[in-house]
């Protein structure tokens, strides 16, 4: 008891019992705190988890739509091999023809020509 004499003397003791009890109320505001900011920590996680799980969906979509585009590009080249192969056999076939055409008919002519 701050202030008060005891036997004709002032004392600045503080009672026992003010003290623990602020040191009580000190710790239950720590434990509060200390509560809520691991509440916060928990719904942080949770929403980075939560964004995590979100992003490798995406991402997990995205490498099956690259795989499928991969799979589509090799057909579409193999389609192109082979209209490549059926233009160059085509282009063949049209040189034989000119070639023979060529060789029957206008010497044909060399020769009517040759004749007259």
């Amino acid at each position: 008891m701050r202030g008060q004499k005891q036997n004709g003397e002032s004392s600045d003791v503080v009672p026992f019992a003010s003290a623990s009890g602020e040191a009580e109320r000190n710790n239950n505001q720590l434990d509060q705190a200390g509560q809520a900011i691991l509440q916060l920590v928990g719904r942080a996680a949770d929403v980075a988890e939560g964004n995590t799980r979100q992003e490798m969906d995406k991402a997990q979509k995205l490498s099956h739509q690259l795989h499928a585009a991969e799979d589509r590009i090799k057909q579409l080249e193999a389609e192109v091999a082979s209209h490549q192969e059926k233009a160059d056999h085509a282009e063949r076939w049209l040189h034989r023809v000119y070639t023979e055409i060529e060789s029957r008919f206008l010497s044909q002519e060399a020769h009517r020509t040759v004749r007259h």
